[in-house]
């Protein structure tokens, strides 16, 4: 969960004009970015709505931010080899998804790979002014493996193996999103949107009854330039791109998005991978995977797992896309 404040990758779609008196906006600031919720629900709800939305958001980072130096992942990322850590309920979820995912994709996606986002600079250590030499990246390498994890799924347990890093922040945000849109359903909110840092997640209508419409950023494009438009009711939708957080140096642009398996930024045509899912958890870690297995093995999988995902590819100086079947379907609904 980085602490710099990104802008959001989406751009609302349809003008909204004077707002329906039912219709509301909350917003607040948690995981280092914003977060803002549409919801129609009566005036005199909105302060104890806006109070449970960041409370949910808060516990979040108190379990899972490695920003946090006594969030529960912290405590765990510098405890001693052989320690048990037993996991909340929702940090336990939250690892045995990514430890599903990690199995999955063979290692594409690997949540005990923080001491190569620190090396990068793209952690609580701080940025780097250039690439680490070859001897830092070895030995940062040696402590990353999904597999040095030792989980049991049944105790919530989760033992340190010596040197491990965990590091959430390609799923956390998204899981913040599900837990607050899961929370609002629960107090009767049926019409709402929810978004952390770019990651949004729908249900119902708006007060006029249009759908909740969300446009997918075009990299390099102009403000009124999109990907593509769909509509999320019981839906989610959440993108990994490489041209929001990167850093250049000795004439190379490095990216924030990590290939566990090099130790190093991806270096493949994937500009973005934008995916839809039912739960936001999963959107967010899924277009993580299929940026660092990129343009073939990342389509393919998706195809093969018949997920809904939009790769936006660099083409020489211009961009291509490419959709799987189940995302045009969604887009042929809007």
């Amino acid at each position: 969960m980085s602490q710099a404040v990104p802008q959001p990758m989406w751009s609302w779609s349809g003008a909204w004009g004077a707002p329906a008196a039912a219709l509301h906006e909350l917003r607040g600031v948690s995981m280092g970015t914003r977060w803002s919720v549409k919801l129609i629900a009566a005036a005199s709800a909105l302060a104890a709505l806006e109070r449970g939305i960041q409370a949910r958001l808060d516990e979040v980072v108190a379990q899972m931010s490695t920003w946090e130096t006594d969030s529960h992942i912290s405590r765990y990322n510098r405890a001693p080899a052989g320690t048990v850590h037993d996991l909340p309920v929702e940090f336990a979820e939250v690892m045995g998804a990514a430890l599903t995912l990690a199995a999955d994709t063979d290692g594409a996606y690997d949540p005990s790979l923080g001491a190569l986002v620190d090396l990068w600079g793209f952690g609580p250590a701080g940025p780097i002014a250039h690439a680490p030499d070859a001897r830092a990246l070895a030995d940062a390498h040696q402590r990353v493996g999904w597999r040095r994890l030792r989980w049991d799924a049944a105790t919530r347990e989760l033992i340190q193996p010596g040197g491990a890093s965990i590091d959430l922040s390609s799923i956390a945000k998204g899981y913040g999103v599900d837990r607050v849109a899961d929370w609002l359903l629960q107090q009767g909110v049926k019409d709402c949107l929810v978004e952390v840092g770019g990651e949004l997640r729908g249900h119902g209508r708006k007060s006029d009854g249009g759908a909740w419409r969300v446009a997918v950023e075009q990299p390099g494009g102009g403000d009124n330039e999109a990907a593509a438009v769909i509509a999320l009711d019981g839906l989610s939708i959440a993108t990994s791109g490489d041209y929001r957080r990167y850093f250049d140096a000795d004439g190379q642009r490095y990216a924030h998005t990590l290939d566990p398996r090099s130790g190093r930024p991806i270096a493949n045509e994937v500009a973005s991978v934008t995916v839809a899912h039912a739960q936001c958890m999963h959107a967010d870690a899924l277009a993580t995977a299929l940026s660092v297995l990129g343009p073939h093995a990342g389509l393919a999988y998706a195809n093969r797992k018949h997920l809904a995902a939009l790769f936006v590819l660099r083409d020489g100086d211009s961009f291509v896309t490419r959709a799987t079947p189940a995302f045009v379907a969604l887009q042929r609904s809007v």
